[in-house]
């Protein structure tokens, strides 16, 4: 697991309290759409760059929530759109590996589009 520190964000991501505690315990837990619920409260509140980072954590929670609910190509569309905002942050962000959690993304968009078996680590990787 790679440490990353918070970095010059205007905003302070604490991922040990709060709704993003909340939402990574969610996330972790598989409870997908009550993650992104957690976090879509912190999102509201965001400015730029960190609202659309948090976009994109929500959006993998959101694809994952649809893959609950047997829709891969909804899962992928999701993922890609998240993908598309996650690659634009540094290698680590607000605490989050960005580049393990786009790596992880991608190679769930190559499973999904080859209809092979989900990657061995299961979700995408959001570790703070």
């Amino acid at each position: 697991m790679l440490a990353c520190g918070v970095g010059a964000q205007r905003m302070k991501f604490d991922w040990t309290q709060g709704a993003l505690a909340e939402g990574l315990r969610l996330y972790h837990a598989e409870e997908f759409f009550a993650a992104h619920e957690a976090w879509e409260s912190v999102w509201l509140g965001a400015r730029e760059p960190e609202k659309m980072f948090l976009q994109g954590l929500i959006q993998v929670t959101a694809a994952f929530h649809h893959l609950q609910r047997n829709n891969p190509r909804g899962t992928a569309l999701l993922l890609q759109a998240a993908l598309g905002r996650l690659e634009r942050y540094p290698a680590c962000f607000g605490g989050i590996s960005v580049t393990l959690l786009c790596n992880d993304i991608r190679e769930w968009l190559q499973a999904l589009d080859a209809g092979a078996p989900a990657p061995q680590h299961g979700s995408p990787r959001i570790r703070a």
